[in-house]
C-alpha cells in the first residue's frame, strides 16, 4: 500500500536539497557527521559491496587541504582517474549552460567577464569555504559498478545532510586533481578517487545560495513500452 505521507516527506527533502556554495565557519559535530554517514549507508549497492570509503577533514585538516588544492589547481595538476565527460551536447549542454548562468547571475559575473568566471571556478578548489570535505573512494577492482555505488552513496549523504540541517555540494572538480589528492592523503593505489563532498552549515544569506536548478518532467525521462 502506498504511503503518500512518506513519499511527500521524501519529495520535500529532495526539493529542499541543493548544492551549497557558501558556508558558515562553524564545525559540524563529529556525532552529526557519523549519523549522516550511517543513514547514507542504507543506499543500495551491487551485491551489497558498499565499496565507498571516506576521508573526512575538519578544522586545520580542512584548511591545509584547501591550501593544497588551490596550489595544485594553480600548478595545472589536472587529471581524473575516472573517465571525464567527452562532451556536453544537446539538452545536456543546455542544462549545463542554464546552471552556469544562474550561478554567474547570483554572484554578479557578467557575460564576457573571464576573470570573474575564473575566480568563481576556483571556488571549487577552495571547497566553497566549507569547514569539511569528504573524499569518496571506491575499490579499483570493482570498476564502473563501484563508482555507480558511490554515486548512490553521495545521494544518500547529501539527503541525510539536508535532513540534519547541513549543506553540501558534491565536487567532481576535486577528483580532477586526483594525483594531488592521492599524494596528499597517501591513498593506496587499490582505491580510485571518485569525488569529494564539501559540507557544513550553509550561509543562507549568501547570494550564491539563492538560485535553484530545474528538473526534467517524468515525460521527458520515461519511455513507456
Amino acid at each position: 500500500m502506498a504511503d503518500e505521507q512518506a513519499l511527500d516527506a521524501l519529495d520535500a527533502l529532495m526539493r529542499a536539497r541543493h548544492s551549497s556554495r557558501a558556508f558558515l565557519p562553524d564545525q559540524v559535530p563529529d556525532a552529526v557527521i557519523a549519523r549522516i554517514v550511517e543513514v547514507a549507508q542504507r543506499v543500495p549497492s551491487w551485491c551489497n559491496a558498499q565499496p565507498w570509503q571516506l576521508i573526512v577533514t575538519r578544522g586545520e585538516g580542512t584548511e591545509a587541504f584547501r591550501r593544497r588544492m588551490v596550489e595544485a589547481a594553480e600548478s595545472g595538476l589536472w587529471g581524473h582517474e575516472l573517465d571525464a565527460p567527452k562532451s556536453y551536447d544537446g539538452i545536456y549542454r543546455e542544462r549545463r549552460s542554464d546552471c552556469g548562468w544562474q550561478l554567474y547571475d547570483a554572484v554578479g559575473v557578467e557575460k564576457g567577464d573571464r576573470a570573474g568566471s575564473a575566480r568563481q571556478m576556483f571556488e571549487n578548489f577552495r571547497l566553497f569555504g566549507a569547514p569539511h570535505t569528504a573524499i569518496v573512494t571506491s575499490d579499483r577492482a570493482l570498476g564502473t559498478y563501484g563508482a555507480i555505488d558511490c554515486g548512490a552513496f553521495v545521494t544518500g549523504f547529501t539527503l541525510a545532510a539536508e535532513a540534519s540541517g547541513v549543506g553540501s555540494i558534491p565536487q567532481a572538480a576535486i577528483a580532477g586533481l586526483s594525483a594531488a589528492v592521492r599524494d596528499y592523503f597517501q591513498i593506496p593505489e587499490d582505491r580510485v578517487i571518485v569525488c569529494a563532498i564539501s559540507f557544513g552549515y550553509e550561509d543562507k544569506a549568501h547570494p550564491v545560495n539563492q538560485f535553484r536548478t530545474s528538473r526534467a518532467s517524468p515525460d521527458q525521462v520515461i519511455d513507456w513500452r
